[in-house]
């Protein structure tokens, strides 16, 4: 295949352009907000989960709490009412005198009882609320890091985003200067080579691989005319040969 050695020059202008799309699509993967936002994101679930079962917890010790109220209240007027027929003098039996002072004192341990309940369920109310009120803070705090994440990431999107936008219009444009069957050459070792189809010889060494060429391959370079297409024999890329080649 033979291309002017303008064209040659060319190609690496075009692959110059497809390693910067290469690095942009790089960049928009594996951008450090994603990690972020994905480490915020299991904290943010683990946090509302645990925010759910503190208000659940503050809900059911809600209605303990009515209950054990509605109990002490009833053993409070089943007392009063056992005390005012005491105060009044309509039992007048000795018997029933010493039952209803037996019930009255019976009434006064339960009531008693009752209420170290509702302090107790009390307290545990007062645990869940603060528990509650403290993961709601925190899940807040997540939400607020999740979205300045959210927008620090959106405006690096938009950054690379403009950037390959440009980038890509350059490639395009470049690349209809470009010999159809040299451009095609190149794409196709663009794929199978890890995006780099042309590399600049460059003081001996080819810079897609990296490695120096040898005497022999060296002389044939020299030998072959300036708009012969080569190929490094270590890779296999389109070799272009410029000024600095060291040929």
């Amino acid at each position: 295949m033979n291309a002017a050695p303008a064209d040659q020059i060319r190609l690496l202008e075009v692959q110059a352009l497809d390693s910067r799309i290469a690095q942009l699509d790089h960049k928009r993967k594996n951008l450090p907000e994603h990690a972020e936002l994905e480490r915020l994101g299991a904290d943010l679930a683990q946090l509302r989960d645990l925010l759910v079962a503190a208000r659940t917890e503050d809900g059911d010790t809600a209605r303990e709490q009515t209950k054990a109220e509605q109990d002490v209240d009833q053993v409070r007027q089943r007392s009063v009412r056992d005390q005012q027929r005491l105060d009044s003098g309509v039992v007048t039996s000795p018997k029933d005198l010493e039952n209803l002072q037996r019930e009255i004192a019976s009434l006064a341990k339960r009531q008693s009882d009752l209420e170290d309940v509702v302090l107790e369920v009390m307290e545990r109310r007062e645990a869940a609320q603060a528990r509650a009120a403290e993961l709601a803070e925190r899940v807040a705090s997540v939400e607020a890091k999740v979205a300045e994440a959210e927008q620090r990431k959106s405006a690096e999107l938009e950054g690379i985003d403009a950037e390959g936008f440009t980038v890509a219009k350059e490639r395009e444009s470049l690349a209809e200067a470009v010999p159809a069957d040299l451009l095609k050459l190149y794409d196709k070792l663009r794929a199978q080579q890890g995006g780099v189809g042309a590399a600049r010889l460059y003081q001996k060494r080819c810079e897609g691989c990296r490695l120096e060429l040898n005497i022999t391959e060296l002389n044939e370079l020299r030998a072959a005319p300036a708009d012969t297409v080569v190929r490094c024999e270590n890779c296999r890329r389109i070799l272009v040969r410029t000024a600095d080649s060291g040929l």
